[in-house]
């Protein structure tokens, strides 16, 4: 985790609604030396006034944790705000004739990047071809990452630069190996001062959003070595969100040396279900096979032994059933080895865990896994016509991301958005859990908005953090808002409560169509990282 001095000062707020477990009636709050040190009621806020260096009037606005999005792609983030973005496009047509506008408008690129194509959300379902990309590029290199980032469309100036062996010319989305050595093409000719400034764009865009902490997912197949320190060594200087790094390769000592948390993150047990390679017990509704199996369970309890032994924690990229089925069989089989105490005490993570059985989601809770998941996929993804109905068929659609079924089991869960795959956005993905589209997957805003918060601290082993009491490091949030409510942990979007005698903090009200909070400021450590213009 990047580190940071804390700031000599000591900050009053106050007239606010403070989001705290410590007192639900809280208006004010007391930061010092880059912790809280008190949080309160207004009356007795009075006697903080005279030895504060800074006294901020919320003037009725929320005080919140800052969020933690546990599972980003920093660099690729910053290349998507900076770069092309497909997401909203409409049709194959409108994606080529951005594409087109796009390289016109950057005749000095080494290379054309761009993001967020999803050709299940086109009329005709197609992707584009090779020789239209060559057409509306005029020839130069591009890269163009599917929505899921585990498969690409590119141009034949881009393929002349991958060795003629790592690659085919079959005109297709590469996967797998192919799409790696593409990527990795694409990636060097990027220099390091874009990829600096990519880093500092996402960084300030995921402060402006009211997060305080990113769990940098890196590794071999995704970025590289230099990137993923140049990273850690930009968050260090303290002027932006937290990064906590993760390296997703088998070499324990390798990630202990990049300063690394972890060898985990993207450390692919298979691919994803919009690119047909996520690996699933039985074949796709859309296409006569299984998917692809990149680890077994043996190697899956290789690499979670060695990672307990090096005192670091392991993890896995796993979505389909039988990923999934395979890294908890591996997992166990560590435990076996090295004790369940053990593997427990490390908080080993699995990352999507989208395809989840009861049988697996007990393992998760026996084994003290933590999911670390991604709402928004469901509100992409989900429902009777979505990517995962016609991956999969409407049944096996219908059970994916359980998370009701994980909390119940105590599974602890922390939230993210495999931005670029899709946006920072927290308040969204706290509403896409609390309002999924499956309704018996569906969790409270309050314990959506805890996964989002607190839980990217306990799945990096910090209990003492993500929440607004005494001793907590001054990681918080300042939000314009309407009604604070309260809901019950049992209701999940049934009833409501403004009643102030619940004694449990509220939250706003994220029902569809309600406006999200906006952001307007950012502190992590207690320094301020960002201010919106005007407040």
């Amino acid at each position: 985790m990047s580190e940071r001095t804390d700031p000599p000062r000591t900050t009053l707020l106050r007239r606010g609604e403070v989001h705290s477990p410590a007192d639900p009636f809280a208006t004010a709050m007391v930061v010092e030396h880059g912790h809280i040190a008190w949080v309160g009621t207004e009356g007795a806020a009075d006697a903080f006034t005279d030895s504060a260096d800074e006294v901020i009037d919320l003037d009725g606005a929320l005080v919140t944790p800052a969020f933690t999005d546990a599972h980003v792609h920093t660099t690729a983030t910053g290349l998507a705000l900076t770069g092309l973005d497909l997401s909203t496009t409409p049709s194959l047509d409108a994606a080529l004739v951005r594409v087109r506008e796009f390289a016109a408008a950057r005749p000095h690129d080494r290379v054309l990047l761009g993001h967020g194509w999803d050709a299940a959300r086109w009329p005709g379902g197609r992707p584009p071809t090779r020789a239209e990309l060559d057409e509306a590029t005029g020839g130069r290199p591009l890269y163009l990452s599917r929505i899921d980032v585990h498969s690409a469309v590119v141009t034949t100036a881009l393929l002349d630069l991958v060795p003629a062996a790592a690659v085919t010319r079959a005109d297709a989305p590469l996967t797998g190996d192919a799409h790696h050595a593409v990527r990795a093409a694409a990636l060097a000719a990027v220099t390091p001062a874009q990829r600096t400034e990519a880093q500092r764009a996402a960084l300030a865009h995921a402060a402006s959003l009211g997060i305080g902490t990113v769990h940098e997912c890196g590794g071999p197949e995704i970025s590289s070595e230099d990137d993923f320190t140049g990273l850690l060594r930009l968050a260090a200087e303290g002027n932006g969100p937290r990064v906590v790094g993760y390296w997703a390769e088998q070499d324990v000592a390798k990630a202990r040396d990049l300063g690394a948390v972890g060898a985990a993150g993207d450390l692919f047990a298979d691919g994803a279900l919009g690119s047909h390679t996520a690996c699933l017990h039985e074949p796709y509704a859309d296409a006569g096979h299984t998917g692809t199996a990149h680890l077994d369970a043996a190697a899956v309890a290789a690499h979670v032994v060695a990672c307990t032994e090096a005192g670091l924690q392991a993890g896995f990229h796993a979505i389909g059933d039988a990923a999934v089925t395979a890294v908890v069989d591996g997992i166990r089989a560590a435990a076996e080895k090295v004790g369940l105490g053990r593997i427990r005490a490390a908080r080993h993570r699995v990352e999507h865990a989208e395809m989840l059985t009861p049988e697996t989601v007990a393992a998760f809770a026996e084994l003290g896994l933590t999911a670390s998941v991604q709402p928004v996929f469901d509100a992409l993804w989900g429902g009777e016509d979505g990517m995962y109905a016609q991956r999969l068929g409407p049944e096996r659609a219908r059970t994916l991301n359980p998370f009701a079924a994980l909390l119940r089991a105590g599974v602890p869960l922390a939230f993210g958005s495999d931005s670029p795959v899709t946006p920072l956005d927290p308040w969204g993905t706290v509403r896409a859990a609390a309002f999924h589209r499956t309704p018996e997957h569906r969790v409270s805003v309050r314990a959506a908005f805890t996964a989002h918060t607190r839980g990217g601290w306990r799945a990096v082993g910090r209990d003492d953090a993500g929440v607004l009491v005494p001793g907590a490091p001054a990681d918080y949030a300042l939000w314009r808002t309407g009604e604070l409510v309260v809901q019950a942990p049992d209701d999940r979007v049934a009833r409501w409560s403004t009643d102030p005698r619940s004694g449990t903090p509220g939250l706003p009200d994220l029902a569809p169509g309600r406006d999200l909070p906006v952001c307007l400021r950012t502190v992590v450590g207690g320094r301020t990282v960002f201010v919106r213009p005007g407040e």
